[in-house]
């Protein structure tokens, strides 16, 4: 029986694997939080994967917070680089598949269209930049990795968009939401589905990945579909990033063309409306 080890395990994308690993029982599945798995010792890392052995990673942990990033740089290159850098190492010297997960934040948010996987790099915070390197340092030591970039992750589990949103439209009349930040939300489910669908592919073709839901959309009318699915009453207005400074700066277009992962691995990407309905039920 092949295990897998799941780094992050109390996240968004650890908590949905948990919740679909019961469907797949012909793997040993080890969910691994902080003590288990500790991305910012890495000697520790190190002795921690040659004792758990996997023979799957898959590498949901990181730092995320991306304004406290702009002040603790070197935790956060840490675990988004250099812990990554030594899972890849284990995995290449044990042959062991992998599955990083990286983020949209890679780009700089200048381009009119649908950023594909070759699209420049261009990181304008500190946490794009972390996650960059980390990127770069898995191709480096596994070539045979697959990095999945995602964006705008919301779940039932944990801190996201989509629950604060619904928490604040309860507690306030009337909210503002930036209008000209443009991407696509990823439903971590969806995500976590498709992470075992390529476990599970008869083929392994390794590199990166896009994925989030279908659409293209802004935050605002993200804030407007939840409005609507939660049937809130809530007065939404839409805003400009410059109302709403963050010490991190943010993409504006950060919208990822997904036809390299559907065509590679046959998988059907839902609307983000379609996804979105899942929370609401």
């Amino acid at each position: 029986m092949k295990t897998i080890l799941v780094t992050g395990a109390t996240g968004q994308l650890g908590s949905e694997l948990a919740e679909l690993a019961v469907k797949y029982t012909k793997y040993k599945w080890l969910f691994a939080d902080r003590t288990q798995i500790t991305l910012d010792d890495l000697d520790l890392l190190s002795t921690q994967l040659n004792k758990i052995q996997p023979d799957i990673i898959f590498n949901c942990g990181a730092y995320t917070a991306v304004d406290k990033a702009e002040i603790e740089k070197d935790q956060a290159f840490k675990i988004n680089h250099l812990a990554v850098g030594k899972i890849a190492v284990y995995a290449s010297k044990n042959n062991a598949k992998l599955i990083h997960i990286s983020t949209d934040y890679v780009f700089d948010g200048s381009s009119s269209i649908a950023l594909d996987e070759k699209a420049e790099t261009n990181p304008i915070n500190v946490y794009g930049e972390s996650k960059l390197a980390g990127e770069i340092a898995c191709i480096k030591q596994n070539p045979n990795s697959i990095i999945i970039r995602t964006s705008w992750v919301y779940s039932k589990f944990g801190h996201n968009f989509v629950k604060t949103m619904q928490r604040l439209m309860q507690e306030r009349d009337e909210i503002n939401v930036v209008n000209d930040q443009i991407g696509s939300p990823t439903y971590a489910a969806d995500l976590a589905e498709a992470m075992i669908k390529i476990l599970e592919s008869p083929q392994w073709i390794s590199g990166i990945y896009n994925f989030s839901n279908e659409g293209e959309i802004s935050w605002y009318e993200f804030a407007l579909a939840i409005k609507e699915l939660g049937k809130y009453r809530c007065n939404i207005n839409g805003i400009p990033s410059s109302s709403y400074p963050t010490p991190a700066k943010r993409p504006e277009f950060s919208l990822l063309d997904k036809d390299k992962i559907k065509t590679v691995y046959n998988l059907y990407i839902p609307e983000y409306r379609e996804s979105l309905k899942k929370m609401f039920i």
